[in-house]
């Protein structure tokens, strides 16, 4: 390892590879490596870190994989001379929402892992599942719909755990699991998800769930930091035993196996700090504050937000916040995202983005009244389809000027991420930054109308390891923790997000009532649709 002092290590076990990256005491990137799944390990023969099956809804990755992924890993770090010695502490991530089902009798070899034998030699008989269920997974409709009606509704669900019962989430696959083998499930020592999963093997013991990824289960009481009795009963008998009890996501596990000593040469004292999900490890990376929201403007746009007063509703989810565990992050997905903007391009500015920009700048904040929205496949947030042009006197029509037009579906597309990031309890505060990333974040003038409608500055950032990054960030953390530091000051010498663009002035008289109008309007599209 680089440099004097000490090291911390993030990994990140995402659908299709595993990354690691150490970070030195002043935050900077000192080691980087990663194992493909579908490259270096084609025995297992995923397509995308993944298996389909033949009912197009179920989608599974083998356990067995993960485990000879890490092993690789970390022999790949130790050929490349890394000095694990120098660690102080480690932390990950995982694809939230993915479960691993451990057999009795697990625990007991994880606790006792011989040196000279590889983990997947170690642990190959230790899974009461061979294929574990990920995020991918469509297959639980019916318990989501049970979920619902146990708790009474999807509002109320969402009440309890942060959202309504998604197909995807932890609770209904193991409810699934149970209802198709309740003889294994019976079997099951041990439920974790991939994060405290990954946390288990370096720790040699079963690692605690962290609250935040916690979070993305349906199945814990988001205010109360504990599971929610009522939904687990909802999902299978005797499950609060098999998960353990939650902790905060800053938690020092304890040290790592004497497993890793031994084989790779890691330091005893070598602190394990609890593992989270992607998006919260997501929300450390880019280092958000209070008051802070994140915008990513990709193939699906998504909005993280950190929030203090959480108010869930039937569209988007609110996690336990991974750095605060005070606080709360919100996440909301947007489907119609750059393709959308392209097709506007492609139609109404001869498919060119010079000519898009041309245009946007010919029109005036607020677009004179015109308002659009534009749904080419069916939206999440809302679930509506279709493009939906209004004017000034919020009359339908069916089309606008080209300029019109790509100014209308820029404004749509941010005047929705404010609308739906205030229902979850977001507020625009005085010190407000919004942090964008993605394709469209290298264009100023989209920039300028995301400013603009937040009436908040933009800043752009790098996110391409912002998960892995996150979690050496919280490794360092962990540690320091413990005197009660908070994340902010750990990672304060970091380098700063760069400033992109200002609001206009006084563009907020102009937004604020245009925000009003948007919702109205978009319920009547809803009504319609």
């Amino acid at each position: 390892m680089a440099g004097g002092g000490g090291g911390y290590l993030g990994i990140d076990l995402s659908t299709q590879q595993i990354k690691a990256m150490a970070i030195d005491d002043n935050l900077n990137v000192i080691h980087e490596t990663s194992v493909k799944f579908d490259d270096d390990l084609p025995e297992f023969g995923t397509q995308g870190g993944v298996h389909v099956h033949s009912d197009q809804l179920t989608v599974t990755t083998p356990v067995l994989l993960w485990v000879k992924a890490l092993d690789l890993l970390l022999e790949r770090m130790k050929a490349s001379n890394f000095d694990f010695s120098k660690l102080k502490s480690l932390s990950g991530t995982g694809q939230q929402h993915g479960s691993v089902y451990w057999k009795e009798g697990a625990n007991k070899t994880l606790k006792n892992m011989p040196d000279d034998r590889s983990l997947l030699q170690i642990l190959e008989s230790s899974f009461a599942v061979k294929e574990s269920p990920i995020w991918m997974d469509s297959s639980t409709t019916k318990e989501c719909q049970q979920l619902e009606k146990s708790v009474g509704g999807p509002q109320k669900l969402a009440d309890i755990t942060g959202s309504r019962a998604y197909e995807r989430f932890t609770g209904n696959q193991i409810a699934k699991f149970n209802k198709k083998n309740p003889e294994d499930y019976k079997k099951t020592e041990r439920i974790s998800l991939v994060s405290s999963f990954v946390a288990s093997l370096f720790l040699g013991d079963y690692a605690a769930i962290d609250y935040s990824d916690g979070s993305g289960m349906n199945l814990m009481d988001i205010r109360a930091h504990d599971w929610s009795q009522k939904c687990l009963d909802a999902c299978a008998p005797g499950l609060k035993e098999k998960l353990g009890a939650p902790l905060p996501s800053h938690s020092i596990l304890g040290s790592v196996s004497p497993y890793y000593v031994k084989r790779f040469g890691f330091n005893s004292e070598c602190k394990v700090v609890a593992f989270t999900g992607d998006n919260p490890a997501s929300l450390a990376g880019m280092r958000l504050q209070q008051g802070d929201i994140a915008v990513s403007l990709g193939t699906s746009d998504t909005a993280f937000l950190w929030i203090q007063d959480p108010k869930p509703t039937l569209e988007g989810h609110i996690f336990c916040n991974p750095v605060d565990s005070n606080a709360y992050m919100a996440l909301v997905c947007f489907k119609n995202g750059s393709l959308t903007r392209e097709k506007i391009r492609d139609e109404s500015a001869s498919g060119s983005w010079d000519e898009f920009t041309k245009a946007l700048k010919a029109t005036c904040p607020g677009n004179n009244g015109n308002l659009g929205f534009y749904f080419d496949v069916m939206e999440i947030t809302p679930a509506v389809v279709g493009i939906h042009r209004f004017n000034a006197k919020n009359c339908k029509v069916s089309k606008f000027p080209k300029e019109v037009e790509v100014r209308a579906v820029i404004e749509g597309q941010m005047l929705a991420k404010r609308a739906y990031a205030e229902k979850l309890g977001f507020e625009v505060l005085k010190g407000t930054r919004v942090l964008a990333t993605g394709g469209a974040s290298s264009n100023p003038d989209i920039l300028q109308v995301l400013a603009d409608v937040f009436n908040a500055p933009v800043y752009t950032i790098d996110t391409a390891n912002s998960a892995c990054l996150g979690c050496a960030y919280r490794a360092k953390h962990g540690l320091q923790a413990v005197p009660g530091q908070s994340f902010a000051d750990t990672v304060k010498i970091a380098p700063e997000p760069k400033l992109a663009v200002t609001p206009t002035c006084e563009v907020d008289k102009v937004y604020g009532p245009m925000l009003t109008r948007y919702m109205e309007l978009e319920q009547l599209v809803r009504n319609k649709c």
